[in-house]
């Protein structure tokens, strides 16, 4: 089975059903889906900033939330050292490289909707795991 990593951005719109979802959605059918424990927060707090513009669909957010954090996905800490020296490598952010540094650990495709991270996953796996490593 194919192995995927899926940040916020590409699962918030999933989960929000924002522009561009179905193509994330389409992706994830028949993936074992990862992620670091991190997206857990992050999809809280879009549910939340959601939930407060629209706070008359606040029920439907949250529950729409816990939904999809419990849909499966299979959850594996990061190094923070190596995501840091990651980090610095690439001029993400220490969240974003989270993201990144686990789909070079897993060999796996990352799902993402975010210009910055999508364009810093042109270094090969291996490369990531090299220039990580301490």
């Amino acid at each position: 089975m194919r192995r995927l990593v899926i940040d916020a951005s590409a699962l918030a719109a999933v989960m929000l059903e924002e522009p561009g979802f179905e193509r994330v959605a389409e992706r994830l059918h028949g993936a074992t889906v990862c992620a670091p424990p991190l997206l857990k927060f992050e999809l809280a707090s879009a549910a939340a900033k959601s939930a407060a513009r629209e706070s008359q669909h606040a029920p439907e957010i949250f529950a729409r939330l816990i939904q999809t954090l419990n849909k499966g996905i299979v959850w594996h800490d990061v190094d923070a050292g190596d995501v840091a020296i990651l980090a610095h490598m690439t001029g993400l952010t220490v969240y974003d490289a989270s993201y990144l540094w686990l789909a070079g650990w897993l060999e796996a495709d990352l799902i993402t909707l975010d210009r910055e991270l999508a364009s810093a996953t042109g270094l090969k796996a291996e490369e990531i795991l090299r220039r990580s490593a301490v």
